[in-house]
């Protein structure tokens, strides 16, 4: 069972590395017209629905296609397998020239993630570019359970413990995972 963020999103879990994740595409169309960041995200959410990716997914949370939520399964060898994580996703309107807010919303014991549950990601800041895409972001955050950016932290001494006695650092995570991710 992977609850409701997989049943929101029509997907189903993949069990081994690649595969295309979940069946039976889902589109949305406007019946406004839509700025040009608008456009974007629709083009974004479309790709989507046509090529969903393995272990998560993600679209608008109702009408607003400027607020999106996610769902990040935690990958297989980390701290984090097992863990299902909910995200908040929030597009400016100058978007793709500025990058998208991602919050996680479900806890998770990370020196990426603050107490707040707000990413701190390069490509979410400085290293943000219009040719990035959502899906783009999704799989660098896939990449961010695996190996962390300890040099880039929000939590130091997360990171600290992480580099210093890893076994200890996974104890933790995957303790977390169990209370607040399952």
């Amino acid at each position: 069972m992977y609850g409701i963020g997989a049943q929101m999103f029509g997907i189903r879990r993949a069990t081994s590395g690649g595969g295309g994740g979940g069946g039976g595409g889902r589109s949305w169309s406007s019946t406004t017209s839509v700025s040009a960041s608008g456009k974007r995200i629709q083009k974004e959410m479309a790709e989507l629905s046509l090529d969903p990716l393995p272990d998560y997914a993600a679209g608008p949370k109702g009408d607003n296609i400027y607020h999106w939520v996610a769902t990040l399964f935690g990958p297989s060898g980390t701290p984090y397998e097992g863990g299902i994580y909910f995200l908040d996703i929030t597009f400016p309107s100058e978007y793709p020239f500025k990058p998208p807010q991602v919050i996680f919303k479900t806890r998770i014991y990370h020196c990426n993630v603050d107490p707040n549950g707000i990413v701190s990601l390069v490509i979410l800041k400085d290293g943000w570019s219009p040719a990035l895409t959502i899906s783009k972001v999704l799989l660098a955050l896939r990449s961010m359970l695996t190996t962390p950016d300890t040099y880039n932290t929000v939590v130091p001494g997360i990171a600290q413990l992480y580099l210093g006695d890893r076994a200890r650092h996974d104890v933790i995570a995957a303790e977390w995972t169990r209370r607040f991710a399952r």
